[in-house]
């Protein structure tokens, strides 16, 4: 969606990729920012309680397993440790396309906002 990365972000590039799609990455725990908001698919927006209780309630789907696929990378500074992370994520015939803002902070990467809309038209 940006491009090419630039050098000194392919570090940051690296950990977030490994951390998308959010909440479907077995091996990270996901940690959202306290203001957390997240506009889905439908166009509702939710709550940190709200997503929290729904990953709690209901069982993940490892994005791997499932052969979920990811492309159509990009990455762009917002802030001095805040970054929008940009995808492609296919699961089987629904595409979306998705933006995390990630920000960095002493205990580790924690989730400001995402968002995910749905594909009507991949060209």
């Amino acid at each position: 969606m940006f491009g090419e990365i630039e050098r000194e972000l392919v570090p940051v590039f690296e950990e977030l990729r490994r951390r998308e799609p959010i909440f479907h990455r077995t091996e990270f725990e996901t940690t959202m920012a306290p203001d957390y908001r997240e506009v889905g698919a439908s166009g509702r927006s939710y709550s940190r309680d709200f997503i929290a209780k729904h990953v709690e309630q209901n069982a993940m789907v490892d994005a791997d397993a499932a052969g979920w696929q990811c492309s159509g990378y990009g990455l762009r500074r917002l802030g001095a440790e805040t970054y929008l992370f940009t995808y492609t994520l296919r699961q089987d015939d629904r595409i979306t396309r998705r933006a995390t803002i990630w920000e960095k902070n002493a205990e580790g990467w924690r989730i400001l906002y995402h968002q995910g809309t749905i594909v009507t038209d991949p060209e």
